[in-house]
């Protein structure tokens, strides 16, 4: 039989990980009947509630659930790494917890594989239904951002779970970059890709731990992995107040000159302190944003930090 690793980043998942046991149980037999074998595969992000103890006491009780802890909150990006790097299935999917992704969904994207023969299927969501209204606006308005100034393709709606033979996987691992985003870097390896579309589900349980602000950077994380643009943008900035202040003081001049109004010298001098001081500091961020992920590259930290797993044939 060939082998799935199902790989589940978890962070104070207590509440959903009962449920995601149940669905998962759901679609076993029917993977049996193709010649598939499953493992679960949990990645504890240094959770502070009782996820860790109950996956101990599932590792007691069933072959099939192997677990990884960290020895703190690394994020979900070191998460999925972690899980990739352990995973020895010949096919691999992620999931969340939260059964946002439905296990159910894992048999059509196998068959659909198996039937097309393709590398990857993903899922795609078309509707954010249940999600908070400026939370979707932006979703897409970066979506949007992302294809036109990258160089990758990035799929409007696209999560993380997505089936992928172990070539695939073999390819993400290769790059071992500190400054993770896994939709960019799963669009990078490239492949053939089949996308599945699905509505949105909600969680089943517990609170999302992507608050507005956390999304909204790692957004910003995106785009400087995956596109040089902004840096061009702080050139158009600059040659765009350089014309603004070329107008401004043409006015100041008409209207001296010509109209025999007269305009303060504080003024003039105020305003432009105020276009050279926005080209300086638009530019300078700009640039400070890619020389702190250089510098963060540099120092060759670990993405992670195991401090405990189970000890059984798939770690």
């Amino acid at each position: 039989m060939s082998k799935l690793t199902i790989i589940v980043p978890s962070y104070n998942e207590e509440e959903s990980l009962p449920l995601l046991f149940s669905a998962v149980d759901e679609v076993i037999p029917e993977f049996q009947k193709r010649g598939v074998e499953i493992e679960l595969l949990f990645v504890d992000d240094g959770s502070s509630d009782q996820t860790l103890s109950i996956l101990k006491e599932k590792v007691k009780k069933r072959e099939d659930v192997h677990y990884l802890s960290f020895s703190r909150n690394f994020g979900k990006e070191a998460a999925m790494y972690a899980g990739l790097t352990y995973a020895k299935g010949d096919y691999v999917t992620l999931i969340d917890a939260d059964l946002q992704d439905p296990p159910k969904k894992l048999l059509e994207m196998y068959d659909v594989m198996e039937k097309e023969g393709c590398d990857v299927v993903g899922l795609r969501r078309i509707s954010r239904k249940g999600e908070p209204v400026i939370r979707s606006f932006f979703a897409n308005r970066f979506y949007g951002l992302i294809r036109r100034i990258s160089k990758v393709e990035m799929v409007p709606g696209a999560r993380d779970c997505r089936l992928m033979k172990r070539c695939v996987v073999d390819a993400i691992l290769q790059m071992e970059e500190y400054n993770r985003y896994s939709k960019g870097l799963f669009s990078f390896v490239g492949f053939q890709t089949k996308w599945l579309e699905y509505e949105n589900v909600e969680r089943v349980a517990g609170k999302t731990k992507w608050s507005f602000w956390k999304l909204l950077l790692y957004a910003f994380d995106g785009i400087i992995a995956f596109s040089t643009a902004p840096l061009a943008l702080s050139i158009f900035f600059g040659l765009l107040f350089g014309v603004i202040s070329f107008l401004f003081l043409l006015i100041i001049g008409v209207k001296t000159l010509i109209l025999g109004s007269g305009v303060s010298g504080l003024m003039i001098l105020l305003c432009l302190l105020f276009f050279v001081s926005s080209v300086q500091l638009c530019c300078m961020g700009i640039g400070c944003a890619y020389l702190s992920k250089t510098y963060l590259e540099t120092k060759k930290r670990p993405i992670y930090i195991i401090k405990e797993k189970d000890e059984s044939s798939i770690l």
